[in-house]
C-alpha cells in the first residue's frame, strides 16, 4: 500500500472508532428516555400577546401570536446576513441590521433586504405553556 492510501485507510479507521465511540454512550450527550420531556418552558401562552409575538434570544426562536389561540415559531435568525431578529412589532418580526421585516403570519418577508422567509420552527403548546418540540 502507498503512503497516501494508509493515511486513508488511517483516517477511516479513526472516524470509524470515533462514531463506534458516540454511539455507546461515551462523550456527547445523552438522549433522555423514550417518553421523557425535557424541553425547557419557553414561555406561557399568556406572555405571547395577540397579533405581536417575542423573541427568544438564547434560543434563536421567536413565537407569534397572528390570531388568538393559534401560535407560530420561527428561526430568528435572519436570511439576509444572519443576525438576529430582535422585535416583533406591527405585524412584523424586525432585523435591526438591515431592515428588513417578515410577517408574523408565516415569516415571509414583507421588507427586504432578506431574499427568503425565516424557517418554521417546531414548538409545543400545551396547558398554556410553550416548549420546543
Amino acid at each position: 500500500m502507498t503512503a497516501d492510501a494508509l493515511s486513508r485507510r488511517a483516517t477511516l479507521l479513526a472516524g470509524a472508532a470515533l462514531v463506534s465511540g458516540c454511539a455507546s454512550g461515551s462523550g456527547g450527550s445523552e438522549s433522555p428516555p423514550t417518553g421523557a420531556s425535557s424541553a425547557a418552558v419557553l414561555a406561557r401562552t399568556a406572555d405571547i400577546p395577540v397579533g405581536g409575538g417575542r423573541v427568544f434570544e438564547d434560543e434563536k426562536v421567536v413565537v407569534t401570536q397572528p390570531v388568538a389561540g393559534r401560535f407560530k415559531a420561527f428561526s430568528a435568525i435572519c436570511t439576509h446576513q444572519g443576525c438576529t431578529v430582535n422585535k416583533v412589532a406591527d405585524g412584523t418580526i424586525d432585523c435591526p441590521c438591515h431592515g428588513s421585516k417578515y410577517r408574523i403570519t408565516d415569516g415571509s418577508v414583507a421588507a427586504g433586504p432578506a431574499p427568503r422567509r425565516l424557517p418554521d420552527e417546531r414548538i409545543n403548546v400545551s396547558d398554556g405553556t410553550i416548549t420546543l418540540a
